[in-house]
């Protein structure tokens, strides 16, 4: 068995009985000649691409069929041909690709996203992070919160539970600008501002320098 496709337009003007009956003009036809129709598909009214007997638009419909003696589409490209009701129409012969194609477009699986459930919806957006402002830990400024950000380090809570060796990991692959940094006390600093203890925070980040320690700064020994 052969499997083609037929897509023709009829004219918007008729009446939706008349409309109908074209279609099924065709579908009885081939069924007629001993062909099995796959799906007929009601595509509806479109825009032409160019204007066609004065019309700007027309009913699209396609019949994908199989058949064993191909001998049926002249006869039927021929009564499309002399039928005034038809604007236009094309016959295809179909690959495995084509069915497979058509079968999955059915199915909705091509052409269609499916749109998440309300309820669904929600949850993701509470998943969702909200990105945090890094910046509030001494040592950290938008160009470092930035590199943090685009390397997943979102929140406080994510850089309290960044190793230091892979925050330095960051810094050294964004260059030597940033890799001088010491990020030792973030985690530290972090914590503190997860919890919304900004007073703790403010007191740690006294004692230090460029978000060091001032003794480890300023190299001093206890």
């Amino acid at each position: 068995m052969r499997n083609f496709e037929v897509t023709f337009i009829v004219d918007p003007v008729l009446s939706g009985d008349e409309i109908k009956s074209t279609a099924k003009t065709y579908s009885d036809m081939l069924s007629q000649e001993g062909c099995s129709i796959v799906h007929n598909d009601e595509m509806g009214l479109r825009q032409l691409a160019y204007p066609i007997n004065k019309r700007n638009s027309g009913i699209y419909y396609c019949i994908e069929y199989t058949c064993e003696d191909p001998g049926i589409i002249d006869k039927m490209q021929l009564a499309l041909k002399r039928d005034e009701r038809i604007m236009r129409f094309l016959t295809i012969s179909l690959d495995k690709y084509g069915v497979k194609y058509n079968e999955d477009k059915r199915n909705g699986l091509i052409g269609k996203k499916e749109r998440p459930k309300k309820g669904d919806e929600q949850k993701n957006q509470v998943k969702r992070k909200v990105a945090q402002d890094l910046t509030k830990i001494e040592g950290i400024g938008p160009k470092i919160a930035q590199l943090l950000h685009g390397a997943g380090i979102l929140t406080y809570k994510d850089l309290s539970e960044a190793s230091v060796p892979d925050i330095k990991a960051i810094l050294a692959k964004a260059g030597s600008t940033y890799e001088i940094h010491d990020p030792s006390s973030w985690a530290e600093q972090s914590i503190l501002a997860s919890e919304a203890k900004w007073n703790d925070l403010h007191r740690l980040q006294k004692t230090l320098v460029g978000g060091v320690a001032a003794k480890a700064a300023t190299g001093e020994e206890e």
